[in-house]
């Protein structure tokens, strides 16, 4: 069982930057991979960015390419979202999320945070 807890989320205005952090329970946090979702009201929750369990592989939703950035620390159990030039559109509640393979073909959660409530405001 991995219990993952989410923080750093908040009020920020259009344009500025956040980053969140999901803290892992488990000694076995550095063979897992790791991903971030979002759900805004109404809508699906949708994929936001993974990480492999070595850290060295990533991807990211076309919607957040070159503005979000994921990573990881396997010392500290923790991974990362870095959300920069961040938009309105991205108002949403942000999961943390971890996938028992290393590195799935398609990246889905196995265990799930909480969330965490990010809002941009314009």
């Amino acid at each position: 069982q991995v219990q993952l807890v989410e923080s750093g989320g908040g009020l920020v205005q259009a344009g500025g930057s956040l980053r969140l952090s999901c803290a892992a329970s488990g000694r076995t946090f550095g063979t897992y991979s790791m991903g971030w979702f979002r759900q805004a009201p109404g809508k699906e929750r949708e994929f936001v960015a993974a990480i492999s369990w070595s850290g060295a592989t990533t991807n990211h939703a076309d919607s957040v390419k070159g503005r979000f950035t994921i990573s990881r620390d396997n010392a500290k159990n923790t991974v990362y979202l870095q959300m920069n030039i961040l938009k309105p559109e991205d108002t949403a509640v942000y999961y943390c999320a971890c996938n028992r393979a290393r590195w799935p073909a398609r990246f889905t959660g196995d265990y799930w945070g909480q969330g965490t409530q990010v809002t941009v405001s314009s």
